[in-house]
């Protein structure tokens, strides 16, 4: 059973950059994130080569509609075997519980994941779309409606994955984008960030990781200095 706590992110273009990445990894120490661009560029059957050699998949394509439509997707997306696929918890209770009795009815039934507030967002971005709260507010709101509609965690920031913690118990998963390891370069749109170490002692679950892993000279090296921080030997 896979134990690790890292997922990285495929933030790639085309099929063939993103699996010749992947063959570099070891799938037992790690799982893989398949996004928007390249699930568009290369399809499910990506995901059938991601199986294949080995990987859990997290289909974060943050599905956002009516709930007939996301209950629709929700059931496809879950019988292609994913892990783990998300939406946002903005579409409401009954968009989320409409996902998770979708999910819920496929053999292999994967975590249903809620976005809260994506990690590019302040507060002046939040003010910008009619949004008084600040970030945290918006997330601690969004995981307790999520939370109540079925989902099984939420998408966070590392800074909020303690509040989160507080008020939503042990296992309620935290799956945190915006993870820089010590010494890592920022250079994107990521503005939320901690290292692994803070964000696991946070109280997040699960570490989403793309460039420091699958920019660096050897990313299976990049990723065992990241469990190696985290105490993972």
């Amino acid at each position: 059973m896979n134990s690790s706590p890292i997922i990285v992110a495929l933030d790639f273009s085309t099929r063939e950059e993103a699996l010749a990445l992947a063959r570099t990894l070891p799938p037992d120490r790690c799982r893989v994130k398949v996004g928007f661009e390249l699930f568009v560029a290369a399809g499910p059957a990506l995901i059938d080569a991601l199986h294949e050699l080995g990987f859990e998949v997290f289909l974060d394509l943050k599905f956002h509609d009516i709930p007939n439509t996301v209950a629709s997707v929700c059931r496809v997306a879950a019988g292609l075997g994913v892990w783990m696929l998300n939406v946002h918890a903005s579409g409401g209770r009954r968009m989320i519980g409409a996902a998770r009795e979708a999910v819920d009815a496929t053999a292999h039934r994967p975590h249903l994941i809620a976005v809260t507030v994506l990690t590019s967002l302040g507060a002046m971005d939040l003010a910008e779309v009619g949004i008084a709260a600040s970030p945290q507010e918006q997330v601690l709101k969004l995981a307790a409606l999520a939370r109540q509609a079925g989902a099984d965690g939420v998408v966070c920031s590392a800074r909020e994955a303690a509040s989160l913690r507080a008020a939503n118990g042990e296992g309620f998963l935290l799956v945190t984008p915006g993870i820089r390891p010590a010494g890592a370069g920022g250079g994107d749109d990521q503005r939320r960030v901690m290292t692994p170490a803070e964000a696991i002692v946070a109280g997040s679950d699960f570490l989403v990781v793309g460039r420091p892993i699958t920019q660096a000279a050897s990313p299976v090296d990049a990723l065992n200095e990241v469990l190696v921080s985290l105490g993972c030997h």
